[in-house]
């Protein structure tokens, strides 16, 4: 009865079959170089789910980069559609200003919260006031044109277009548009 559960399985003929079956394997033994020649190694550093300071102030920094770069360019673009847009509009209204030096009848009319004045003669004053002429802003100056350019101009650039008056509007006062102060 001395004998131990082991040796009694191993009488039996189990101990054989489960070693046999479950042989564990050992590992590998590194094999140390010589005392002399060793050189110390470094445990290897566990991975980091999260980066660590520096790269996310490098990632903070080239983010900020990359955004100040995208809106730079996109200035430089709206500026250059601009300034090509401001070309069209020179080159569209070259030929076809109405304006006179003779011209003695100043149109006042509301324009950037200030209220504007183009000169004209007493008939650019009527079809000015008819419809049939219409105020263009170009490099500050106000340009008297025909009601076709202004609308060309309004194509080209919205805000040139200052002054168009529409001969089938109501009035909103009292007070005639031809009316001279």
């Amino acid at each position: 009865m001395a004998d131990s559960l082991r040796d009694q399985l191993l009488k039996s003929g189990l101990v054989q079959k489960l070693k046999a079956e479950a042989k564990p394997e050992r590992p590998a033994q590194k094999k140390l170089p010589p005392p002399h020649q060793s050189k110390p190694q470094r445990a290897p550093q566990p991975e980091r789910s999260e980066p660590d300071l520096a790269s996310a102030y490098a990632q903070r920094a080239r983010q900020e980069r990359e955004e100040r770069e995208r809106a730079q360019r996109e200035a430089e673009r709206i500026a250059r559609e601009k300034k090509e847009r401001k070309q069209k509009l020179q080159t569209l209204l070259e030929s076809k200003a109405l304006n006179t030096a003779d011209a003695d009848k100043p149109r006042h009319f509301p324009h950037g919260n200030k209220i504007r004045r183009v000169y004209c003669t007493q008939d650019q004053l009527a079809q000015l006031n008819r419809g049939e002429l219409a105020v263009v802003q170009l490099a500050g100056r106000y340009i008297l044109v025909t009601r076709d350019v202004a609308m060309q101009a309004q194509a080209i650039q919205a805000e040139a277009l200052v002054l168009l008056c529409d001969p089938n509007a109501p009035a909103d006062d009292d007070v005639p548009a031809d009316l001279m102060w």
